[in-house]
């Protein structure tokens, strides 16, 4: 696959990279219903699954090349390379929009997991008991996550790197959002705001030569707590992968009847009408976080009156339909092109 890749496919990889990190940074939405849509779900999980003992085998012997090209390494490097660009990129723009557009941003994101649910289900006919129920059992469990109450901040080793275990479980796993579960543990602002904004800062000051930060506690503190998340997401990435391949091999219509109730599921967490909770401090102030930002700590949803605002809210849910369906085309092209 790696070799038949044209410019244009390798563009588009990229900008899939993007879409995949803009929508695992928010909170509801899943990284893998834009890989599962898009068409490359399963290339992407076989890829991470060749990160075994052979493959650290070629690494340790030397050989990079056959590494590479075992892990179907063009692949994965230029699909993390746009998940990369889109945390410092993309979900920064997303950050903005939802800020200052919050109902059309998540109708449009409500639209695509309509749209997705349709692309997942259209072509499945394996309908029977066994898949029914574990519809069910999809559906249940990612409404119930919806509506749980969330925990308090812990910034315990051993606690962050399970974080990053779970929070990768959006990007292999459609309709399970990490970065919503991340919310429900009590830890998304000091993993994927604190501790990437304290990276951040620390880069900025090594390209100028500044290295004041390694007498910097707190500094020190939040890169410890970044890097042990990292260590983390990565484990958490490849033993998932190893899991997903498995049981997409030997029971793949139980799983995909699962993940399309994991997504139904999710409508209750990206549902667009609804207040945001901020936690509060007990004298009833706001509580911030490093960049003076209000800690989201849950949703209230609500039934919508039928306004101008709420019709164009629902343009918007039509738009995030036609996203879906257009990703759909084009992964179909795509796929006739290597057929």
């Amino acid at each position: 696959m790696q070799n038949t890749r044209t410019f244009k496919d390798k563009l588009f990889l990229i900008l899939k990279g993007l879409g995949m990190g803009a929508a695992n940074k928010v909170p509801g939405v899943s990284g893998g219903v834009v890989a599962f849509v898009a068409g490359f779900y399963e290339e992407f999980i076989h890829s991470l699954q060749k990160v075994n003992s052979t493959a650290f085998k070629l690494l340790l012997k030397g050989r990079f090349k056959a590494f590479y090209n075992y892990i179907n390494g063009r692949f994965l490097s230029l699909l993390f390379f746009g998940m990369i660009v889109s945390y410092f990129s993309v979900s920064k723009i997303l950050d903005y929009l939802i800020t200052h557009y919050q109902l059309y941003v998540w109708s449009v994101f409500f639209g695509m997991i309509i749209g997705s649910i349709y692309y997942i289900s259209k072509d499945f006919k394996d309908w029977k008991t066994t898949t029914y129920f574990a519809l069910a059992i999809g559906a249940v469990l990612g409404l119930g996550i919806s509506f749980l109450d969330p925990a308090t901040e812990n910034d315990n080793l051993i606690f962050v790197f399970f974080c990053g275990i779970i929070s990768v479980s959006g990007m292999t796993l459609p309709g399970f959002s990490g970065s919503f579960i991340l919310i429900l543990l009590g830890n998304y602002v000091l993993l994927l705001v604190d501790s990437v904004n304290a990276l951040f800062d620390t880069f900025s000051e090594v390209l100028i030569g500044d290295f004041s930060f390694t007498s910097n506690l707190e500094r020190l503190r939040m890169l410890k707590v970044l890097a042990v998340f990292t260590l983390g997401s990565v484990v958490g990435l490849v033993t998932f992968s190893h899991v997903l391949n498995y049981i997409l091999k030997h029971y793949k219509s139980v799983t995909l009847a699962s993940i399309i109730g994991f997504i139904v599921g999710s409508l209750g967490v990206v549902w667009p009408f609804k207040h945001t909770i901020f936690k509060t401090k007990a004298t009833g102030e706001f509580l911030v976080d490093s960049r003076g930002q209000k800690i989201i700590e849950n949703y209230e949803r609500f039934l919508p009156e039928l306004n101008t605002e709420t019709l164009i809210a629902f343009f918007y849910t039509i738009i995030g339909i036609a996203i879906v369906l257009g990703l759909e085309i084009y992964g179909q092209k795509t796929k006739q092109t290597h057929a």
